[in-house]
């Protein structure tokens, strides 16, 4: 369907805003699961508000995306992106790591935290924004019919399944006391984690990922 100049302007500036409010909610999100995360003693809540941040990194590089196909929609990947893509990826491997080589010591140690409550409830208003997000961003892409901003949309969608995982296991915690629970969620965060991050290098040497016209297609 065809817009006029006008109108498309008015979507692509909606969907900067979109990518705006993402940066900042998730360094909102980061903050506050990382400082609750310390003071519970939750791997997985910890591990949920690290992601955000480099979640950040991500919407930093999406954001410049955003503005460079509001004014030429053709335009190739920029080195700005690429470099936020790389450093994206190797911030999430490293998370990978952490949470691994945490749940591990965790679990050897028979380590609970102090309570996974607060995990339950940022879990829950982070899936409610995230689906909302996704939602949004996928329905301003098919309005403009481009790809990169649909793939952003199906990239937000990660977050959601990050959430559903901290959402299970805090709550499981919570309902049987068992404490390698929360482990095991972390242990769930970093194999995401881990797909994030492949994925970031994928992207930035130009090649099909799970969030790009392959699966925009099967969809």
């Amino acid at each position: 369907m065809k817009y006029s100049h006008k109108l498309e302007r008015t979507y692509y500036k909606r969907v900067l805003w979109l990518a705006i409010f993402t940066v900042v909610y998730n360094i909102a999100e980061g903050i506050i699961s990382v400082i609750l995360g310390i003071q519970d003693e939750t791997l997985a809540l910890f591990g949920f508000g690290a992601d955000s941040f480099i979640e950040v990194i991500s919407g930093i590089g999406i954001l410049q995306m955003v503005i460079r196909i509001r004014n030429n929609q053709e335009s190739s990947r920029t080195p700005f992106e690429v470099r936020a893509l790389r450093i994206t990826g190797t911030s999430f491997y490293l998370l990978t790591l952490a949470l691994f080589a945490g749940a591990v010591i965790n679990i050897s140690q028979g380590h609970k935290p102090e309570t996974t409550f607060w995990g339950i409830i940022i879990s829950g208003v982070s899936i409610a924004v995230m689906l909302f997000l996704y939602r949004t961003k996928i329905y301003y892409g098919k309005l403009l019919n481009s790809e990169p901003v649909i793939a952003d949309g199906k990239c937000t969608r990660v977050c959601v399944y990050m959430s559903v995982v901290l959402l299970v296991s805090s709550g499981i915690y919570e309902l049987t006391g068992i404490g390698w629970v929360d482990s095991a969620g972390a242990l769930g965060l970093a194999w995401l984690s881990f797909r994030e991050g492949r994925e970031a290098f994928e992207k930035a040497r130009g090649k099909e990922c799970c969030c790009t016209e392959e699966n925009i297609d099967a969809n």
